[in-house]
């Protein structure tokens, strides 16, 4: 193990040219370097943080969601059926019709009460509207809280103002009570989302979203204890700028404000713009790039750390594109919504975006987990957000089938669309006559 350890830290790959761990680790009297050991901190604070969001997402959070009529509401729940739910848990979730019929034969039930059970054990999985508001208000609260005080510590900073000072006398840089305190508690929190995972409903996306905030962990860890924290911390705020904005749209939709989702989707995706392609390109690439190849020089890490920085950039360029051009279909047309999978469609199938008069908020859950995706200046760190998580935020499926919602089958052949008639229209033809 010890062997593992070393190969895997080796200075001539971490750190610049005639530096060593031990000159980080023997500071003069006085002075603060990051070390590993601080990490550690963030374990009982994750879980501080965790049973604060569960007292908050009681009190405070479900309070504000009745306040605004969000109910807390259980769904129907299927009717308990062994056979069934073996084969909603080991075959499918959606059964095509040679299963329902199966099961229909097996079970002596009509196919549309199959079809029904499965409809409700589906619904049943998925989080209600008063859970997601809390999640959201959770998520909102934290990230306009973490983002304010790091905005007001980098105020302050001298790096903030000019980015050479990242550089300058590294890596032998003070670590400060404020920027110490910053980084541990934004680790503490990714720290927090991954224990929450466990007891939060299950969603698709868990392997993924264990795996991205596993990521987080670890690239915080790495850009902390190779003490790359003041470019790190810029790095950070950069992203907290929208991060809170695009929760504020998402609790606005949960809460069915129309005008004002809108309106703080549109003030997201303009942050989102400034931040992701202007600031983080000219402010933050231009320091790792080139004011650190002028002040410290090139090492191993740190072709790694400005390949993944470039990446990353690739993928604002990305997002961004997919956010104007939703964007601007929904000024064009009026509202967006992103609408679930067809029913006949496998799990894990991309959604749809259909272009209609509804409703734009829908489209903020899945951009949750791809907005918090991030970099530290040693690392690719992949941070929310999402959340996003990519959240299921799709509605329940309506109780009532599709078939259920055509013209009775007792309608007279012509009053119905399977011959291209409709009732209407056989109504303006008998007016015309009567003229």
């Amino acid at each position: 193990m010890a062997a593992l350890s070393a190969w895997f830290w080796n200075e001539r790959f971490w750190l610049p040219h005639n530096v060593t761990w031990a000159d980080l680790a023997d500071p003069a009297p006085g002075v603060e370097y990051p070390k590993a050991g601080h990490l550690l901190t963030a374990l009982p604070l994750a879980l501080g943080i965790f049973a604060l969001r569960i007292l908050f997402e009681r009190f405070i959070a479900s309070a504000c969601a009745r306040s605004l009529h969000i109910q807390p509401g259980v769904g129907r729940r299927a009717q308990p059926n062994a056979v069934l739910e073996k084969v909603f848990t080991s075959i499918t979730k959606n059964p095509d019709s040679r299963h329902l019929d199966g099961l229909s034969k097996q079970l002596d039930w009509d196919v549309r009460k199959v079809q029904r059970w499965f409809r409700h054990r589906r619904n049943q999985d998925k989080p209600s509207t008063h859970t997601k508001f809390c999640e959201s208000m959770w998520r909102f609260t934290f990230y306009l809280c973490i983002f304010t005080y790091g905005f007001r510590f980098l105020w302050q900073s001298p790096w903030m103002w000019d980015t050479r000072h990242c550089w300058y006398g590294y890596p032998y840089q003070v670590l400060t009570p404020g920027l110490y305190h910053y980084y541990v508690t934004e680790l503490a929190f990714y720290w927090s989302l991954m224990f929450s995972q466990f007891t939060d409903i299950k969603r698709k996306d868990f392997l993924i979203m264990f795996i991205h905030h596993l990521a987080t962990v670890g690239l915080i860890s790495f850009s902390y204890v190779n003490n790359m924290v003041r470019v790190g911390s810029l790095v950070m705020c950069v992203h907290d700028a929208s991060d809170f904005l695009l929760e504020a749209a998402k609790l606005a939709n949960y809460a069915k404000y129309q005008r004002l989702c809108d309106f703080l989707f549109i003030v997201f995706s303009v942050a989102f713009f400034i931040t992701r392609l202007v600031i983080f390109p000219v402010w933050i690439l231009n320091s790792t790039l080139f004011e650190s190849w002028a002040i410290v020089g090139p090492y191993p890490s740190w072709w790694l750390f400005n390949f993944l920085l470039l990446i990353l950039q690739v993928l604002h360029i990305i997002w961004s594109y997919l956010i104007a051009r939703i964007a601007v279909k929904a000024m064009l047309r009026g509202k967006t919504q992103f609408v679930s999978s067809p029913s006949g469609m496998r799990e894990g199938d991309p959604v749809f975006l259909s272009i209609c008069p509804m409703s734009l908020p829908p489209l903020l859950s899945s951009l949750s987990a791809s907005v918090r995706l991030r970099t530290l200046p040693s690392v690719f760190a992949v941070c929310n957000d999402v959340r996003s998580d990519i959240e299921s935020s799709s509605g329940e499926e309506p109780d009532t089938p599709a078939d259920s919602l055509k013209t009775p089958s007792h309608t007279p052949k012509g009053e119905n669309g399977t011959n291209g008639h409709c009732v209407a229209a056989k109504t303006r033809v008998q007016n015309h006559s009567s003229w």
